[in-house]
C-alpha cells in the first residue's frame, strides 16, 4: 500500500517495551503499512530530548512515551508543547489513577517491571534446573549447580531442591545408596557447594514406615528396617567425609529452616569467591 509514511516514536527512560507494545496494539487498528515505529530506549538527558524533538519536527509523526522520571517527563513535555508535536503520555494517567485510589506514592523508578521479570525468569530457570537434576538423573549438571544436596532416601532432598529453586538457586541432588557408587562428577564439585543431609534413624524409620503404608506395602520391608537405615547412614556419612562438605541434621527441622541454613552457607561462600 503506497502513500505518505508516518513515524511513531515509542519513548522510554527504560527499555521501552511497554510503549512499543501499546503503540503496536493501537496501530494494528489501522489498515495501513505506512506507520513506522521507532523505539527510543533509556532516555536520560535533555540532549537526547533535543535530538528527538529535532527529528520529530517537520515530519508526520507522534511521540508516545512511558517516562517515569518526573524531571525528564516535564522536560520532554515542555519541548513537545514548544514544537507542537503530537504526543501522548501512556503511563502517567494510569499511575495517577492508582495513586488516587490507593493513597500510595509511586516510586518513580524506571525499569522496575523488568527487574520483576528478570526475577521471575531466574526462578523458572532454577526450577527447571532442579527438575532436570533431581535424584542424580543428570550427573553432567552437577558442576553447574549452585548447591548439590546429597543424602539417603527421605532426607528431604527433592522438597529442599524445589524450595531453594524458588529462591533462584540452581540445585541438584544425588541419592546415596550403599549398593550404588555416587557419580564421579560429584567428586569434581567443590566441597563448599555440596551439602550432606542426615537424619535420626528412629525418625527416618517413622517416615519410611508411613511411606510404605501409603504405597500399600507392609512395614517389615527392608526399606524401613532400622538396621538397614543405620547401614545407609553409615555409608552416607563416609561419602560426606570424602566430599568434605557441610552436613546438616534434618531430623527436627522444617524445610524452610534447613533451606535458610543452606542459603546463608551459599551466600557466604559466594562472597569469598
Amino acid at each position: 500500500m503506497g502513500g505518505e509514511k508516518f513515524t511513531i516514536y515509542a519513548v522510554s527512560d527504560s527499555i521501552g517495551e511497554t510503549a512499543e507494545h501499546m503503540v503496536k496494539a493501537a496501530t494494528s487498528q489501522f489498515d495501513t503499512n505506512n506507520i513506522q515505529i521507532s523505539r527510543i530506549s533509556y532516555l536520560e538527558s535533555n540532549e537526547q530530548i533535543d535530538r528527538l524533538i529535532a527529528n520529530a519536527t517537520g515530519q508526520r509523526c507522534a511521540i508516545f512515551y512511558t517516562v517515569v522520571s518526573e524531571d525528564l517527563r516535564r522536560a520532554l513535555e515542555a519541548k513537545i508543547t514548544e514544537h507542537n508535536v503530537v504526543a501522548a503520555d501512556l503511563l502517567s494517567p494510569v499511575i495517577n489513577n492508582l495513586q488516587q485510589i490507593t493513597g500510595l506514592k509511586p516510586k518513580n523508578k524506571p525499569g522496575l517491571v523488568h527487574v520483576l521479570n528478570a526475577d521471575y525468569f531466574q526462578r523458572v530457570e532454577a526450577v527447571e534446573f532442579a527438575v532436570k537434576n533431581d535424584d542424580g538423573k543428570n550427573p553432567w549438571g552437577l558442576n553447574k549447580a549452585d548447591v548439590v544436596l546429597v543424602g539417603i532416601s527421605r532426607t528431604s532432598k527433592t522438597p529442599l531442591s524445589m524450595y531453594l529453586a524458588h529462591k533462584r538457586l540452581r540445585v541438584a541432588n544425588v541419592p546415596l545408596v550403599p549398593e550404588i557408587s555416587p557419580p564421579e562428577e560429584l567428586f569434581e564439585v567443590p566441597s563448599n557447594r555440596i551439602v550432606g543431609l542426615i537424619i535420626n534413624p528412629g525418625k527416618l524409620n517413622e517416615i519410611r514406615t508411613e511411606r510404605l503404608k501409603t504405597m500399600g506395602l507392609t512395614n517389615d520391608a527392608n526399606y524401613a528396617n532400622v538396621q538397614r537405615i543405620n547401614d545407609e547412614l553409615t555409608y552416607a556419612k563416609s561419602i560426606m567425609r570424602k566430599l568434605q562438605c557441610l552436613v546438616i541434621d534434618v531430623s527436627n527441622k522444617a524445610i524452610e529452616e534447613t533451606a535458610n541454613t543452606i542459603i546463608e552457607y551459599v551466600d557466604k561462600n559466594k562472597a569469598r569467591r
